[in-house]
């Protein structure tokens, strides 16, 4: 746990108290602050208590006795509206920051790479942090990934936070200054928190504040924004731009083209590895991400052939298109981190022979954005809330049961594979909707899904003792050629 020694002996009020908030507010009463906390939710204030952390109703308290807020990232600053907790806090002229700042104000002698982005940032963030650590440097891994930021431990000089960033981070942290920045890409999302795109995209273009050379920007190039906000730093020259891309050649950068990783960084178009050999980095959303973490690594002085060595052997995120088992034949992918369609859509274009099982509580615009993505779905189970929805949206596109439970979708997925007898047959958990019409959290629900499909009887093959084997992943063994 980081030790937030500015605050010692000051008053501070801490609001939101969940997983980040309550590890913010446990950690300066340790650092010996006056902590003043609250959360809306009373059950999250009662845990709050069993952990030793003072409450006070910051609604009724004296903030002209306050100098700062740290609030959790959910909640609102300035759209629709400022949280009545933040305009209080504002009037009073305090200044309203989040968790990740504090580790900036009290780890400053470290190096810091920041993750942001979309899409993609939790698994880029996980093998970042897998390469930094399995190549020997002293590395903490956390923030939005699911990991608070003073939970990590503290870092000598030559030490690195590898920290996945939302915008709603972004917003709150100000003192950091990232050694290497990535923004993987950019999709219309939390619109309804930013105001519109543009606000949006100027939450997420923090992550490059006040970057001067050697600093570097790695950015995707595999969308229109992001495209755009390369041409404008390169335009400024004020740090290292490093294009990445998951679908073809990123001059002067790092990219994949049918999953062969090239490092063109020095301008020689040097092959690194063929990453469809490892079933966790499947589709060329994954590559861009593989792309991504090799040019932070490499920028941050881990050399190309321990890199490479760390592809190879990354595990996955879990919950993340993560791949279980194969079952006579059948194989398995745990992909309930996919809470909306974009997620979801990315993971049906990654297998041949799919047998989607999707569904739970929808979101706005439903399956919109899977309907393009359909070609390679042999037949959908559909559960929980969303079930009767999503079928009218799937009626005469693909063949589609109503399962309503995971555990019958998973017994029927099963069934109606073999039944089929396809080549490569695939049943994914990609539900495209929140978990909590059954399940408490989208971990949950992926852990349910592992423990049914461990049940299922039937000759088993571990996808990581045999590389090659799962679906979507196999490609000779050749050495790749060199790019022209």
């Amino acid at each position: 746990m980081i030790e937030v020694f500015p605050f010692a002996g000051y008053p501070v009020a801490v609001f939101g108290l969940g997983r980040s908030g309550l590890a913010t507010a446990v950690a300066l009463v340790e650092s010996d602050a006056e902590v003043w906390a609250w959360d809306d939710n009373e059950d999250a204030r009662e845990r709050a208590a069993d952990e030793g952390v003072p409450l006070v109703d910051l609604y009724k308290c004296d903030w002209s006795e306050l100098t700062s807020l740290v609030v959790s990232p959910g909640v609102p600053l300035h759209h629709p509206a400022p949280h009545p907790v933040v305009e209080l806090a504002a009037k009073a002229n305090c200044e309203i920051i989040g968790d990740i700042e504090l580790l900036a104000r009290t780890q400053r002698w470290c190096n810091y790479i920041g993750i942001t982005g979309t899409n993609g940032k939790s698994t880029t963030t996980a093998l970042l942090g897998h390469i930094m650590q399995v190549s020997g440097r002293e590395a903490e891994v956390g923030g939005n990934l699911g990991i608070p930021a003073l939970s990590l431990d503290p870092l000598g000089p030559e030490g690195t936070y590898v920290l996945e960033m939302s915008s709603y981070q972004l917003e709150l942290t100000v003192s950091v200054t990232f050694d290497v920045a990535v923004l993987l890409n950019l999709s219309a999302d939390h619109i309804d928190r930013h105001g519109d795109m543009d606000g949006y995209i100027a939450a997420k273009r923090l992550i490059f504040h006040r970057q001067t050379k050697p600093r570097a920007a790695v950015v995707g190039i595999d969308d229109d924004f992001c495209r755009a906000i390369v041409e404008e730093l390169k335009a400024a020259d004020e740090q290292v731009v490093i294009p990445v891309s998951g679908k073809s050649r990123a001059h002067g950068g790092v990219y994949a083209v049918d999953g062969i990783l090239i490092d063109d960084t020095e301008g020689t178009e040097t092959p690194v590895c063929n990453l469809k050999q490892n079933p966790t980095l499947t589709g060329a959303h994954n590559w861009q991400n593989a792309a991504a973490a090799y040019a932070a690594a490499k920028t941050a002085g881990v050399a190309p052939h321990a890199i490479m060595a760390c592809l190879q052997s990354y595990p996955g995120l879990v919950h993340r298109q993560e791949p279980v088992v194969i079952v006579d034949g059948v194989a398995y992918v745990n992909d309930s981190k996919a809470t909306n369609a974009d997620a979801a859509a990315r993971a049906l274009d990654c297998y041949p022979d799919i047998y989607w099982i999707a569904g739970g509580r929808p979101k706005d615009g439903g399956l919109g954005a899977c309907l393009e993505h359909l070609g390679q779905v042999r037949h959908a189970f559909l559960i929980g809330e969303a079930a009767m929805a999503f079928s009218q949206a799937l009626d005469g596109k693909v063949p589609f049961t109503v399962s309503g439970e995971l555990a019958a979708a998973v017994e029927q997925a099963h069934a109606q594979a073999k039944k089929d007898g396809a080549d490569q047959p695939v049943v994914l958990l990609s539900p495209a909707c929140a978990s909590f019409d059954q399940f408490e959290d989208f971990e949950a629900r992926g852990d349910a899904f592992k423990d049914l499909v461990e049940a299922i009887p039937g000759s088993r093959i571990d996808p990581f003792e045999e590389p090659g084997v799962f679906p979507g992943t196999d490609m000779p063994d050749a050495a790749p050629e060199k790019a022209s």
